[in-house]
């Protein structure tokens, strides 16, 4: 498909998928091609970048009569073990909250120093000193669905210490129907994607989930039904500074790492893009209050809840500044 100077592109990849991938990248996410993803998950199955949180597990040192020492190599395999046991034989809600219980509290594992046996807990984010972690960010997720149905690929997967914490559908705005119908549509891609046929083994892990249409977006968390999926309204960080954000140029080498496996075509749209300054949307307001990452790390530690009665909940806008301001 051809367009001509004076036809926007339309497509998800240059309108949402693109500029949502560049916001990202701009706030210190590592860009991550999806074969380079799968070479890491070890398959379509598998969704933890294993390379990646294995390197994070081996810089962790833990304290045994007054001295510091590393991991040893069974017990990072141990709580590598643990983080890839999803437990959905209980259901998708119960896996995420067992998963949820390692991510905040860690993992206990046995270690012997010069003899002596030692419970290790193991951290698998450091939620105090947010630059401590790896944030990578991919695309185009090909997940396994089970019993040969095939694959969903969801758009944008954000990955922290190898765990994919952030999902991302980003829909294409249509003219000829309203904006909110594609932010619609990417919600019901998510829930479908949560479903028993789906592809759960990610949905186990996600905390934050986003649906986003270039002018539009919204957000929930694992398990949210689709009414009570949320706008989100930025109060903290100003405008000025979120443009800023936005019209940061990539350096180089992530330009180069971003558009290494696309169509030339892409590169020249995207670079006559930002010619110019680009002016703010709703996804761009979205993306930075929710996914730079100090904010994301704050909203799953301190703003995600599991209810007995009504499931898991994700804390609104409101509530969020609500909390921060008492």
């Amino acid at each position: 498909m051809t367009h001509s100077n004076r036809t926007p592109d339309t497509r998800e990849e240059a309108a949402a998928k693109l500029p949502a991938l560049h916001v990202m990248m701009v706030m210190g996410w590592e860009y991550t091609a999806p074969a380079q993803a799968l070479a890491m998950r070890g398959s379509e199955r598998g969704v933890v970048l294993l390379p990646v949180l294995r390197d994070w597990l081996s810089q962790h040192r833990f304290s045994f009569k007054g001295k510091d020492y590393p991991l040893s190599p069974a017990a990072i395999d141990a709580v590598i073990r643990e983080v890839a046991a999803t437990g959905l034989s209980e259901g998708l809600l119960a896996a995420n909250r067992a998963l949820y219980v390692k991510l905040t509290k860690g993992v206990t594992v046995t270690e012997f120093v010069d003899g002596q046996r030692t419970s290790v807990t193991v951290p698998l984010i450091d939620w105090t000193d947010v630059a401590a972690n790896a944030f990578h960010v991919t695309e185009e997720l090909s997940v396994e669905r089970p019993a040969g149905l095939g694959r969903y690929r969801p758009d944008i997967v954000g990955y922290v210490n190898g765990i994919p914490l952030t999902v991302i559908e980003a829909k294409r705005p249509v003219s000829s129907t309203k904006e909110t119908a594609m932010v619609e549509e990417g919600i019901s891609q998510h829930l479908r994607n949560q479903m028993g046929d789906g592809i759960q083994d990610l949905y186990a892990y996600s905390q934050v989930l986003l649906s986003i249409s270039a002018s539009g977006g919204k957000y929930a968390t694992t398990g949210t039904p689709k009414k009570f999926w949320s706008i989100w309204r930025e109060e903290e960080i100003a405008e000025a500074e979120m443009a800023t954000i936005r019209n940061t140029p990539l350096t180089e080498a992530q330009r180069t790492a971003l558009f290494a496996d696309r169509a030339p075509g892409d590169i020249q749209g995207y670079n006559a893009l930002h010619a110019a300054p680009v002016a703010l949307t709703e996804q761009d307001r979205l993306i930075i209050g929710l996914l730079r990452p100090d904010r994301l790390l704050d909203m799953a530690h301190r703003f995600v809840f599991f209810d007995q009665k009504m499931g898991k909940l994700i804390a609104r806008y409101q509530q969020v500044e609500g909390t921060k301001s008492i």
